[in-house]
């Protein structure tokens, strides 16, 4: 199975940036789908932005124009470049991985991470 390890969480002041990383154990160049999940105390777990291996992306209302979803294949990483933040923003977030593609073969992997916590407080 894909190991999925999150890294860059910590606390922040309102207004400020943070970049959370994501690490792949395999290559993402063909993973379908990359996203962001966070879960806040006493609320559901919410998609907060998503990539597709061709770059296309999709973000929550909440984040768009402060959010920024990107990957790095050559570091087999995605990033979540997190900028005037809230604290409304404070939540665990983890990264996810759908698929995997090769060839004419689609392999699930349906994988998560552990969670990074990012507390956004003055």
């Amino acid at each position: 199975q894909v190991q999925l390890v999150e890294s860059g969480g910590g606390l922040v002041q309102p207004g400020g940036s943070l970049r959370l990383s994501c690490a792949a154990s395999i290559s993402i160049f063909s993973i379908n789908t990359m996203g962001w999940y966070r879960q806040a105390p006493g609320k559901q777990r919410e998609l907060v932005a998503a990539i597709t291996s061709g770059g296309s992306t999709n973000y929550a209302d909440s984040v768009k124009g402060r959010f920024t979803i990107a990957r790095d294949s050559a570091k087999n990483t995605m990033y979540l470049q997190m900028s005037s933040l809230k604290p409304e923003d404070t939540a665990v977030y983890y990264c996810h991985a759908d698929q995997y593609t090769l060839g004419p073969l689609t392999i699930p992997l349906d994988a998560w991470g552990q969670g990074t916590l990012v507390t956004v407080s003055s």
